[in-house]
């Protein structure tokens, strides 16, 4: 009987799990975003100030419950130093967040380079990718045609798998939740799906 219910409870309570990366360059906003997920989709999470956010040594981890999913995610520093440590996490990921600061033009041929590194990895091969394209309630903001222009050249190795391009605000929350619930459908879509079998949407 204790057998019985403890499966019942696991199967109606129980969540399955998901490793997301959050990758991009130094202040583009990845923790900003994560600390935003968090307090979207965790109803007792108080959250800090985003005002006291500083750049990510290292990495940043947390959790969040969408539905039977649980996001486990994995906030990367940017700094170019630190990119080489990004391809230590692919093999665990089910889903990575790229995101890339749309203030900056200076520095997005620079993102595009990481980006294309990152996209190329075997490792890598059929994971959704969700590019934000961040602080967009910058007025002097790029546009999202801008950044698929700028990334086009990118389009051929993406492959067959789930990528979107999404305009987003980490410091405001727009497009937040939006992009947590794509990436949920497309992490879990994936797990029953043969690898190599997925599609662009």
């Amino acid at each position: 009987m204790y057998t019985l219910l403890s499966g019942l409870y696991k199967y109606v309570f129980q969540k399955d799990e998901y490793c997301i990366l959050i990758l991009g360059l130094d202040n583009a906003g990845k923790t900003t975003f994560l600390e935003q997920s968090k307090t979207r989709f965790n109803k007792n999470y108080k959250g800090m100030s985003l005002s006291k956010i500083t750049t990510t040594v290292g990495l940043n981890i947390g959790t969040v419950d969408v539905a039977k999913a649980r996001l486990m995610f994995w906030d990367l520093g940017g700094q170019e130093e630190l990119q080489s440590l990004w391809d230590k996490y692919y093999a665990e990921c089910h889903g990575v967040i790229y995101v890339i600061d749309s203030t900056d033009e200076e520095r997005l041929a620079e993102s595009k380079r990481a980006f294309e590194k990152m996209v190329t990895s075997e490792a890598l091969d059929g994971v959704p990718i969700l590019v934000l394209a961040n602080k967009q309630d910058v007025e002097t903001c790029l546009s999202i045609p801008d950044i698929k222009t700028a990334f086009s050249d990118c389009s051929s190795k993406i492959g067959r798998r789930d990528c979107l391009t999404q305009a987003c605000s980490a410091l405001t929350g727009k497009g937040v939740r939006e992009g947590i619930e794509w990436m949920v459908k497309c992490v879990v879509r994936n797990v029953h799906r043969p690898p190599r079998q997925r599609d662009i949407t």
